[in-house]
């Protein structure tokens, strides 16, 4: 796992056309928002959706959360000129390639020009959805203003011919490769796939501690009650967060006494990789609202 600071949990998707969407949206308790001038705007409506998305994004004031834009690549321009504005926090590219993402770090910073912005202070989340895409993951996580990956399962399954099932196993290599990428990189841990079924409350749980587990560290969300348990489970539960004080406290001490190793309470011992895993919990527990 890569030592970067641990960052948003939750994305919540909210159609970028739909006025009454966005005035719940910042009320729906999901780290970030993901406005989205893709799938989920007709190709009819795009001019419409920009309209509306900049009219609510001038509107704001102090959204309490991350403001991410999901533009069309085949409009990129039109879309970065229309509404990213000081909210918002960076766009999601879908079907991201490293040529792809060259294009928009210059249209972006064209745009930081024109309206004398900093260069370089809007961010690139892509996403992994082709297969050129998965086999470039390396170099689209090193590409410029990346601070983590995504991954677009149904995307990348129709790419690739697969029919995941159930379970979705057929998924957990190509998961594993976007994890490595990003960690390789040294950016952000990676964002995981929705789950399509929002009634599905105990498989969403299910599913987001898989990908805790492989070493995603968020997800996002096609419905706001999808949000409180993707937070819950990227949340170090009280009882994690404290053994990790005790093993980071610990392994200082034996530090200080010339001693590289030590061991835990039931015996076995801690070393420094041991201390990296214990170190990102803490992280991940002081970006958490509501955590000490």
């Amino acid at each position: 796992m890569t030592d970067v600071a641990a960052g948003a949990r939750s994305y919540l998707y909210v159609p970028a056309d739909r006025p009454d969407r966005l005035a719940r949206a910042t009320a729906r308790g999901a780290d970030a928002l993901i406005l989205d001038l893709e799938d989920a705007v007709p190709p009819a409506g795009k001019h419409r959706a920009r309209g509306v998305l900049a009219d609510w994004l001038a509107g704001q004031d102090d959204p309490g959360c991350e403001l991410w834009v999901r533009i069309n690549p085949g409009l990129a321009e039109a879309d970065i000129a229309a509404v990213v504005t000081p909210w918002v926090t960076g766009v999601v590219v879908p079907k991201a390639e490293p040529a792809l993402l060259a294009e928009i770090d210059r249209l972006l910073t064209a745009h930081e020009r024109a309206v004398s912005a900093p260069v370089g202070r809007t961010g690139a989340l892509p996403l992994i959805e082709t297969a050129r895409g998965l086999l470039s993951a390396a170099a689209v996580a090193a590409a410029p203003r990346v601070a983590r990956l995504g991954i677009g399962e149904a995307d990348l399954a129709a790419d690739l011919g697969l029919q995941p099932g159930p379970g979705r196993e057929e998924l957990i290599p190509l998961r594993l490769q976007i994890v490595v990428a990003s960690a390789a990189q040294g950016i952000g841990a990676p964002v995981g796939p929705a789950s399509l079924d929002y009634k599905d409350r105990d498989g969403l749980r299910e599913s987001t501690q898989s990908l805790l587990r492989l070493g995603f560290r968020a997800r996002t969300a096609i419905h706001p009650a999808q949000v409180a348990t993707v937070n819950d489970v990227f949340t170090p539960a009280p009882a994690e967060v404290a053994r990790a004080r005790r093993l980071v406290a610990a392994f200082e001490e034996a530090v200080r006494g010339g001693i590289g190793v030590t061991t835990d309470e039931e015996g076995r011992m801690v070393d420094v990789a041991v201390i990296r895993a214990a170190r990102e919990v803490l992280a991940r527990a002081r970006s958490s609202p509501g955590q000490p």
